[in-house]
Parts: C-alpha cells; structure tokens; sequence
C-alpha cells in the first residue's frame, strides 16, 4: 500500500514593510534618472510615458521633468480605479521623485564625455533595473507603466512584452525628430531596458505586495 504524500501548503506572502517601500521608491527612481540623464545627454529617446516627455521636449524645449510631471496626472484616476489607493499614492510618489532626480541629477554629475552607444545600454539598462524595483514594490511610473501593470495582473501578459510593442511605437517619433543614427540608438536602449523586464518581472515568477 502506498502513501500519498501532501505538499506543505505554500507559506503566506511575506508584505513589504514601509520603510522597504520607501527605499525602493528612492533607488529605483535613482536608477532611472541616471538612466534618463544619460539618454538626455546623447540626445537619445527611450519608451513608455518618459519617451513621450522627451518627444515634447525635443520639439518644444521644455524641461523634461516638468513635461514628465504633467504627462502622468491623468493616469492616477486609472491607477485609483483599476489598481487600487495604495499603487496610486506610490505611483505618484515614483513620478515626484523621478521628476526631481532628474532636474537636480545634472547638477551634480556632468559627463565629459559620454559615446552615445554606451548611453543607450547602460541608461536602458538602469532604467530596466529601477522600473524592475518599482513593479515589485508594486509601483510604477504611472502613464504606460499603469496600463502594462495592469493588463500583466488582469490577463498574465508579460509586462515586458507589452512594454516593449508599445515603446516601439513611440520610438518612431525618434525618426522624426532625430538623424538615424540616434533613432536606432535609441531603439537599442529600449530593447536594453525592455529586455530587463522581460526577463526578471514574469507573472508568477515573484509577487510581491
């Protein structure tokens, strides 16, 4: 006679505590300022909510953390509704920070000199490993971001994925509004960010709360 053997039941999910929230907020936001300032330097676009502050920016001169700010209000009533207060209040946070990194970051760090190739890598990749720390503190950085959340936890659609077909439409605009070469670069440092997610964020892989 053979014995069934039950599987212990899963242990329940350990929630981040406020003070892990709080760092996360700050050294994700960190990352990606970095990573935004190195774009900006190159003259580089990158995807989501952000490559649409820098379209604007290009075209109209203005600050891109001013134009990042404005951007992201009207997605907050979206994040309130389909993912509740507490996403919606880190959400905005990651904005706030994010927008002040990046007006005050250049102040405190010039690059002599930058070869734009290396831009494009090194800042998509630090803006896939802050946006990384964001989503699994359960923030984002609201726009875009908010929407791929959500159709992530409501149909399993891999955040990375989704993020990367809609960044490839926005980065058309870098054919308008830049010389080829920058256009591509800017391609290779969605892909350098994009590829980030798809790799370390996939549903089920680790939820956190």
């Amino acid at each position: 006679m053979t014995r069934s053997v039950t599987a212990p039941p899963a242990a329940p999910l350990a929630r981040h505590r406020f003070y892990e929230d709080a760092l996360a907020l700050a050294i994700g936001t960190l990352f990606l300022a970095l990573g935004v300032v190195m774009f900006g330097h190159a003259g580089l676009l990158t995807g989501g909510t952000a490559g649409l502050a820098f379209l604007i920016r290009y075209a109209t001169g203005t600050e891109f953390s001013v134009v990042f700010f404005l951007l992201n209000l009207p997605f907050y009533l979206f994040a309130w509704w389909r993912m509740g207060l507490q996403f919606t209040v880190k959400t905005f946070c990651a904005v706030a920070l994010l927008s002040l990194f990046a007006h005050y970051l250049p102040h405190g760090l010039v690059f002599a000199q930058l070869w734009s190739p290396l831009a494009a890598v090194l800042g998509g990749l630090l803006c896939g490993c802050g946006m990384l720390i964001l989503f699994r503190h359960r923030a984002s950085l609201g726009g875009i971001g908010v929407v791929v959340l959500y159709l992530q936890d409501r149909f399993g659609w891999r955040a990375g994925h989704v993020q990367m077909g809609i960044d490839g439409l926005i980065l058309l605009g870098a054919f308008w509004t830049a010389d080829w070469q920058r256009a591509l670069l800017s391609v290779l440092g969605a892909l350098a960010m994009n590829m980030t997610l798809a790799i370390n964020h996939r549903p089920g892989r680790y939820l956190a709360v």
